[in-house]
This record gives structure tokens, sequence and C-alpha cells, in this order.
């Protein structure tokens, strides 16, 4: 697709405003798509819709392929007939600037249990041929997953990998007792995601009459507890007990000294090359069903990754290993073209982080926009963070999920990188993150995108995720006096100003 130059916001659907403990995809991300389309914002940018795991992260999922069930509009299935308004009155006292997983996950699957059962009985409104349709058009991967979840749910929550031996090797006949013993919890998880895929791609239609495109995310790596390693283990190293042997992470660099150790399974990328990348080919079907353009994620990891032994503590002790590279990008070309995309591919390349000419080389061939985060810039003139420096094919972000907001940004910074960003600007500490959001609004690139956090100019508290901390993340949720009249019109007017 040919990129048009435009504006965004990002905001994952979890922090949406509502009643129901978490931000859905019920009336107010609608509410959100008509603001965001008010303010003449072409863009909005979300983290991975998957369904969430161990510590909540949507770059943690138990499937590449399944929507989070935690997402599902509670009005919605109201509206359809499969909950009562009063079945809802009885709700946790839920904050409403916070997400409370641990309060929020079981109350939600008890109703989206009922929700389930009185499908079965009543089926108000005739989607049983639907959801017929909808398992049958994803059998290549809603049947493991659907099991798998059912698997897990049977052996209390617990991670496939500490599974009784039979079912975690797949034994041919184990599978098929489970599937036998467990096909109500096999249908039921089924539906949910015939429920979220419903749900999403009606918002998704609606994003686009208001001529707004989505940016999606794939993550670069699987969870090791995910319904894609116990199905395809051919595709990973692991070892015959079908655990990992190596895993990913980074290596020390600046800001870590032991590296980061993330602990997913590496791929084995000689696998699926014999396939050509047939796995990966349809993950990119499923992410352009679901959004318009994709933020692939680690971009480097493809052209070369981290490798560092199972079982160390830190990720000090590793090595550099080949990725895929234009191998890889070949195979999603032509495929992508296949579909229609043409020549110009949809991705986004998350090329942050100790980035080598190899990295950089990978990108151009493929003509792949690569992402500029202003809040790395301020160091010298010739950092290449700095807008000046930018070229036109580009994403520029004040920040990421990743980042602290640019108001905690100002807050705890050196002194040295302040000064230089207030003169940079020349702005003052009162006003930094308004001129940071011009700044990049102001530049060459081809899109511009802020978080919603620094458009409400809020500050650390507000901050979406601490890469090295567990817990705590991914839970900021913004309120509704927030989709404010005057905030839409002040981005309208940038918008038009720099003809985004």
């Amino acid at each position: 697709m040919n990129f048009i130059r435009s504006g965004g916001i990002l905001l994952h659907p979890t922090s949406l405003p509502g009643q129901y403990g978490i931000g859905d995809l019920g009336p107010n991300s609608y509410h959100f798509i008509d603001w965001l389309s008010g303010s003449g914002c072409k863009l909005w940018q979300v983290l991975p819709l998957g369904h969430t795991g161990y510590g909540d992260s949507p770059y943690q999922c138990f499937s590449a392929f399944a929507g989070n069930p935690y997402l599902i509009s509670l009005e919605f299935l109201i509206k359809d007939g499969l909950l009562f308004l009063s079945e809802l009155e009885e709700k946790p006292d839920f904050s409403a600037v916070r997400v409370n997983y641990g309060c929020l996950i079981p109350w939600k699957l008890s109703l989206l249990e009922r929700a389930f059962r009185r499908f079965q009985e009543t089926d108000p409104i005739n989607l049983r041929e639907d959801f017929a349709v909808f398992r049958a058009e994803n059998s290549n991967w809603i049947e493991d997953y659907a099991l798998f979840m059912a698997l897990k749910e049977s052996n209390g929550g617990g991670s496939w990998m500490d599974w009784p031996s039979p079912i975690r090797k797949r034994d041919e006949t184990a599978l098929v007792e489970a599937r036998r013993a467990l096909a109500q919890s096999v249908l039921k998880f089924s539906f949910y995601q015939f429920i979220f895929f419903r749900q999403w791609y009606a918002l998704r239609d609606y994003a686009h009459e208001k001529n707004v495109m989505i940016i999606g995310d794939i993550p670069i790596f699987v969870a090791a507890d995910s319904s894609d390693v116990w199905a395809y283990p051919n595709l990973f190293h692991l070892d015959d007990e079908r655990r990992p042997n190596v895993v990913a992470g980074v290596p020390p660099d600046y800001f870590s000294p032991t590296g980061q150790l993330w602990g997913n399974p590496l791929y084995d990328w000689e696998a699926h090359s014999s396939t050509n990348y047939a796995w990966w080919l349809e993950r990119f079907r499923a992410i352009l069903n679901a959004v318009d353009i994709v933020r692939l994620d680690h971009f480097r990891g493809f052209a070369a990754y981290w490798e560092i032994p199972a079982g160390n503590p830190t990720a000090e002790i590793g090595r550099w290993v080949p990725g895929p590279a234009s191998d890889f990008f070949d195979a999603v070309a032509d495929y992508l073209r296949s579909r229609g995309n043409g020549d110009s591919l949809p991705i986004i390349a998350e090329d942050l982080g100790v980035i080598t000419s190899d990295v950089v080389d990978l990108r151009e061939q493929y003509n792949l926009p690569g992402m500029k985060v202003l809040q790395f810039g301020f160091s010298t003139p010739k950092n290449p963070f700095l807008p000046h420096t930018y070229i036109q094919n580009c994403v520029a972000y004040t920040g990421t999920h990743d980042n602290d907001t640019v108001r905690g940004w100002c807050d705890s910074v050196s002194g040295m990188e302040r000064e230089f960003a207030l003169r940079y600007l020349h702005s003052n500490k009162r006003d930094l993150v308004w001129d940071m959001i011009r700044s990049i609004w102001s530049s060459v690139a081809i899109f511009a995108v802020a978080p919603m956090q620094d458009f409400l100019n809020q500050g650390t508290e507000s901050r979406m995720n601490y890469p090295s901390r567990l817990g705590g993340n991914w839970e900021w949720r913004m309120e509704d006096k927030d989709f404010s009249s005057d905030l839409k019109k002040k981005i309208s007017e940038l918008n038009y100003l720099y003809d985004r």
C-alpha cells in the first residue's frame, strides 16, 4: 500500500474508558473513533490484540492468532441478547483509571461463560450458522488454540510444559480423548473467539467509514506457554521434552548491563523455510484481515538475533545468529502481492535498539518505514532521532508504550538532555510536551504518532509499560472527560497546519 502523510494516536483498547473494569470493543471504542476522526487524525495505533496470559502483556499471548476475550464488549452482548443488564449489576468496584486484571478476569470470564450457555440454549439472534462458518474459516488455528485453552483450564491454568507427557507431546490417542472429554470447553473458547472477531471486524469497518486506518502489531516472538509452541514444536528450538533449549533476548548495552532476558523460544528458521514460511504467512493473513498496517516488532531479529542458552539467569552470555532476512521477506512480499497489496508492503519496521548495517540494508531493501522516537534524540545535533534528520519514509513518535510519557521523561531525564530539548524546541518546560508533538507533526515523516498520554500531558503515573519490571504494566486507562472538544480542536489544528 502507499502510505499517505497522516497523524494518529497510540491507544490500546484496554485503555479506553468504561464502567466494566477495562477498555473494550463497545460503545466507547466507537466514540473514540468519532473523536479521532473529528480531530483530523487518520491513524489509530494499537498494541497486539492477542489473548494475554501471565503478566497481562500483549506481547506474551496464548496464541499468535486468537483475540483477547477480555476486550469483548459486555454491552454488545446485552444488545445481542446473550446477557441481561441485571447480570452486570453486581460488578466489582473497578477503578476508572487502572485495569485490575486479578479482579477483572474471573468476573468477566464468568459472564462470558454465561453468554456462551445462553447462546447454546436459545441462540437469541441466530448466530449458530455464522459461528460454524467462523470455525471453518479459521480451522487452521482455532481448533489447536481452543483445545489448548480447554486443557489449560482442566490443568489448573498451568503451563503446557508441565502437563502429563502424552498430551504435552501430542500423542494422537491422548488428543482424541481430550477432544472428546473437553468438547464443551473447546466449543466455549471457540465461541469467545467468534464473538471477539465479530465485534472487532465491526469496529474496523466503522473506522474505515470514518477514514481512520488501524495500525496493528505483530510481536516477533511468541510466548513459550502458547498454543503455537505446543501445536508446532518442530518450528521452534526445543529439546526432547519440548522445552526451549535456547531463548530470546538482547545483549547488554548502555541501558542494561545484563541485557534483557525475554525467555521466548526461538524459531527454527530452517524448518520455517522448508514450508515457505507457511505459519508466518498465516500470521500476516490473520493480522491484515484485522488491521490495515502492521508494526513488525523487533525487526532487527530478522537480520540477526541474540540466542541465549536456556536456564541462563541473564542475557549476558549468548551469541548472534543470522536471521532469515531477505528469504523471509521475499516470501512475505510474494504472498502479499497475491492478496492484491501491490509492491509496497503495509509494514512498519520497529528498528529500535542497537541497529547494525545489515538491519538498515534489510529495511531499505523492502522500502519499509522505520521508527523515530523523539525522546531518544536529545544528545547532539547529529542524533538521528531529531526531526531535522528524518527522511520521509519513517514513522515519528514522541514515545512508545515502552517509554515514559513525555512529561515523565522531562521530569526524570538528565539536566543536559532536558536543556538540549528546551533549546532544540525553543520551548519551556511547561510547554515541552506539546512542542515535542508539534515537532514530529511538522517533520517530513510520512506518519506522526503520539500516545494518548502525551496528548493529555500526563506524567509517569500513566506510563503503559516498564520493560524491566514485573507486574503493574498495561494498566493505564483514560477517562470519559479526556475526550474533550478543546483537545480535539487543538489536534485538528495541528493536522491542518502540517497537512496531516
